[in-house]
Order: C-alpha cells, then sequence, then structure tokens
C-alpha cells in the first residue's frame, strides 16, 4: 500500500506531461518535414555545417518528444511494460535529451571556428565532418544511458515511471557543466571577436538579436535541470512538500517543452536562404511562416560595410548567413 502511495506520488499530473509532450510532438514533426526536408533536398544546405546542425537539432528533438509523450502517456494509462521496452524507452529518452545539449554546443563551437577563425574554417571545413558530427554526438548521448544499464536491475519493471529518469544525476550534471562551459566560452569568444573587428555594434541589431536569442533558447534548455535539482533539494532538507514539487515541476516541464519549440524559428527560420528554398517547396506555407518569422527579426536587414575579406565572413557567420563561395 505504501509503494503504490510512493508510486502515485512521483507520477503526479501526468495527463499534464501528455498534453504538453504530444503538442510539442506535433510542432516539432511540423518543422522537421519542412526545415529537414528542404535541407536534405538542397545540397547548398546538406553540405552547410549550420543547416546540417540545425537538421540534428530538430531531429533530435522529434524523437524525445515522441517517446516522451509514450512514456507518459504509459503511465497516465497505468499500463504495465516489459523490463526490455522499459530500458529501451529510459535509453532513448536520455540520449536524445543529451543529443540535444550536445548539437547545441557543437553549433556554437561551429560559431566559434567560424568567426574568429573565418579563413580557415572556409578552407578546412568539408561537407562530411558536420554528418559525422552528428554520429558522434549521438554516440556521446548513449554513454550514459548504457553506463547505467546494469544499475537498473534493482528497480521493479512492472510500471516504468519517472523513478527510473532519476538515476544518474552525477553523470547528468557533468554533461550538463561540460556543455555550458563550451558553450558559455564560444560566445564570449564569439562576441569579443566580433566587437575586435566591428561586426557586433549598436547598429548591427540583426547580429545583437541573433545572440540574445541563442542565449535564451539555449537557457530553455538548460533550465529544467537546475529546477528540478533545486526542487529535489528543497525537498530532501524538508524545506518543499513532494506535491508541491510535483506542481512545480510539471509547470516548468510544460512551459520549457512548449518554448523549445520555438528552436526551429530561432536557428532556422530566420536564415533567408533557408526561406527562399523552403518558399520555393512549399509555396502555400510561405506567407504564415513569413508571418511567424517577422516577430523575432525586423524585416529591415542593417547593411554592414566590410573593409576586408576575413571581416565580412565573420559578420555573414554571425548573422547567420552563409559565407559566399570564394572564386579560384
Amino acid at each position: 500500500m505504501e509503494k503504490n502511495t510512493t508510486n502515485d506520488t512521483i507520477n503526479y499530473y501526468p495527463d499534464i506531461r501528455v498534453y504538453a509532450s504530444g503538442v510539442c510532438f506535433i510542432i516539432m514533426a511540423f518543422f522537421n518535414v519542412i526545415i529537414n526536408w528542404t535541407i536534405m533536398r538542397e545540397e547548398r544546405l546538406r553540405g552547410h555545417a549550420r543547416f546540417v546542425l540545425i537538421f540534428h537539432l530538430l531531429f533530435s528533438a522529434l524523437v524525445y518528444f515522441a517517446v516522451c509523450s509514450a512514456f507518459y502517456l504509459q503511465i497516465y494509462l497505468q499500463l504495465e511494460t516489459s523490463a526490455a521496452a522499459c530500458r529501451t524507452v529510459i535509453t532513448i529518452l536520455i540520449s536524445s535529451a543529451s543529443n540535444i545539449l550536445l548539437t547545441l554546443t557543437a553549433m556554437a563551437l561551429d560559431r566559434y571556428y567560424a568567426v574568429c577563425f573565418p579563413l580557415k574554417y572556409s578552407s578546412t571545413c568539408s561537407w562530411q565532418w558536420p554528418w559525422l558530427t552528428g554520429l558522434l554526438t549521438w554516440g556521446l548521448a548513449l554513454i550514459i544511458p548504457l553506463s547505467l544499464f546494469f544499475k537498473l536491475d534493482d528497480i521493479d519493471y512492472a510500471r516504468c515511471d519517472r523513478e527510473h529518469l532519476r538515476k544518474g544525476e552525477i553523470h547528468k550534471i557533468l554533461l550538463i557543466t561540460t556543455c555550458l562551459a563550451v558553450i558559455i566560452f564560444s560566445y564570449i569568444r564569439t562576441f569579443q571577436e566580433s566587437r575586435r573587428l566591428g561586426v557586433l555594434n549598436r547598429r548591427n541589431s540583426v547580429a545583437c538579436k541573433t545572440i540574445a536569442l541563442h542565449g535564451t533558447q539555449l537557457a530553455v534548455y538548460l533550465l529544467p535541470n537546475f529546477v528540478n535539482f533545486l526542487l529535489h533539494s528543497l525537498e530532501r532538507n524538508k524545506y518543499l512538500e513532494r506535491r508541491d514539487k510535483e506542481l512545480y515541476g510539471v509547470v516548468i516541464f510544460a512551459f520549457c517543452s512548449l518554448a523549445q519549440c520555438i528552436a526551429p524559428i530561432v536557428y532556422g527560420l530566420r536564415n533567408d536562404e533557408l526561406l527562399e528554398d523552403m518558399h520555393r517547396r512549399f509555396p502555400q506555407l510561405w506567407c504564415n511562416l513569413k508571418s511567424l518569422v517577422e516577430w523575432t527579426v525586423r524585416t529591415t536587414q542593417v547593411r554592414v560595410q566590410s573593409q576586408a575579406r576575413e571581416k565580412a565572413i565573420a559578420s555573414e557567420t554571425l548573422i547567420s548567413i552563409p559565407p559566399p563561395a570564394t572564386p579560384v
């Protein structure tokens, strides 16, 4: 009886989690169809690191919300699952969530390398390496669930609930801390180099807004982890009731999950080249997508007059415009 009460408390508000993850899955599925299909069909897009990493990011988010919806749905319906099925679901959930963070780290490093070393970036980066980077991030993302694979034998698999996701706290903290440190370093160095080149200034509102939006989107991905850790600490020290902790946790989950759906706009649809290609392939959606993007970027673009090739490439990279091909 005590075990059932504990499980009911742990799995509190599963219906809200089902609705939130289900809505996010539908939104991500839509953006995966129109954005990733365009990237795969356009040779110049699938050969550019920025768009390939966007492809990996959106696909990882799609997998995460799809499995997340199924996970909370079986909790809500109180279905019994086999140990193998539960292990598989937990592995996909943890690895896809980790891969989102690793892909964001790869995107930050890509921008850092492109802005701080533009000439070397243009000459050394081939079309294969971003695809290989995607495979590498998936491999790294599997480390945490696979390292916990043989440590979950003491857990009851009769009900595959959120208790299975609470394992590996140290591994997750190390991953988040490492990725956050790399991302912050990359953004600081990118900001400093842009200021040095004169690319980032008050007149260049597009570049400033890009950095602000990327920082906000990154906070949306990381906020639930820190909030859940804080709530767990408050509950463990008897400062917070379990019921209140679950209420705050589900609110943060729903808010941040829905906020993550802005990622396709922040990282993808604000790029003019991608929008033009999507206009050719999905002309019926053009007006709606254009209206959706206008609230994140002004319709008037500020022209930054470059005086050196290095400065021009860094400027175009920072405002997310692929550098022009250099004639031989």
